[in-house]
């Protein structure tokens, strides 16, 4: 049976197994963002961004601070953008090796 942790660090993997949420994840790595800023910018309607932002701060992934009218989302812990970009290190790594593996079986090399 699994511990805690590993029941937690489950749901956080779920929380961020949408493309979308790693979308908002990469954007606010560069600072704070409103909602507004987020939909512009990664062009997707308002209400869907508010959405996914609500379970990332269910799930503890940003936090918000208010000033005045607007509400600024940032992420939690830089660690968690870490984490998301060493993922995509592995991504990236593991496709450039299937199109090594392609090009070397491919019949123009035999």
């Amino acid at each position: 049976m699994p511990d805690r942790i590993s029941e937690l660090h489950a749901e956080l993997c779920k929380t961020l197994g949408s493309a979308t949420r790693i979308e908002i994840l990469n954007a606010l790595r560069r600072g704070e963002k409103t909602v507004g800023e987020l939909s512009a910018a990664l062009r997707v309607r308002q209400p869907n961004i508010s959405q996914h932002l609500a379970v990332l701060r269910q799930r503890g992934v940003v936090t918000t601070r208010k000033d005045g009218v607007n509400i600024y989302y940032g992420v939690s812990n830089p660690k968690i953008t870490q984490a998301c970009e060493l993922m995509k290190q592995v991504l990236v790594a593991q496709l450039k090796e299937g199109v090594e593996l392609t090009r070397l079986a491919s019949p123009a090399r035999r």
